[in-house]
């Protein structure tokens, strides 16, 4: 019975579109828009239950949502990000520079370099 249930709920994972996850099981990485605001957050889904996932963000926060408010993970070198500046509260637009977990370096527009965690960074 959980077999077909997963099985179900993967199946509307993927029929839900390019806007929501393509993850399948618990422990997948996703961006969730962490209480509709407009900014994608890294997690990893730690429930998948009735057409919800709930998501611990890298941060640490938990929150549990319908399945279009969760993409799938794309951050890689490159990607345009804004991030928490010495996690002291203000947000400044960059790049990924490195990645390694959740470890991320981050080349800001300003010429500023910092090396965080990816919980205190989002994207748009």
């Amino acid at each position: 019975m959980k077999t077909s249930i997963r099985l179900g709920l993967v199946a509307a994972i993927m029929l839900a579109g390019a806007a929501s996850a393509s993850a399948q099981t618990v422990g997948d990485w996703v961006l969730g828009n962490y209480r509709s605001g407009g900014y994608w957050y890294p997690g990893v889904i730690e429930k998948l239950q009735g057409g919800k996932i709930t998501i611990r963000y890298d941060d640490g926060d938990r929150e549990t949502v319908a399945l279009n408010a969760v993409r799938p993970y794309d951050w890689s070198i490159g990607k345009k990000v804004e991030c928490n500046f010495k996690n002291a509260g203000t947000w400044y637009p960059g790049k990924i520079a490195s990645l390694a977990g959740e470890k991320i370096g981050i080349a800001y527009d300003d010429g500023d370099k910092e090396t965080t965690k990816t919980g205190r960074c989002r994207s748009n």
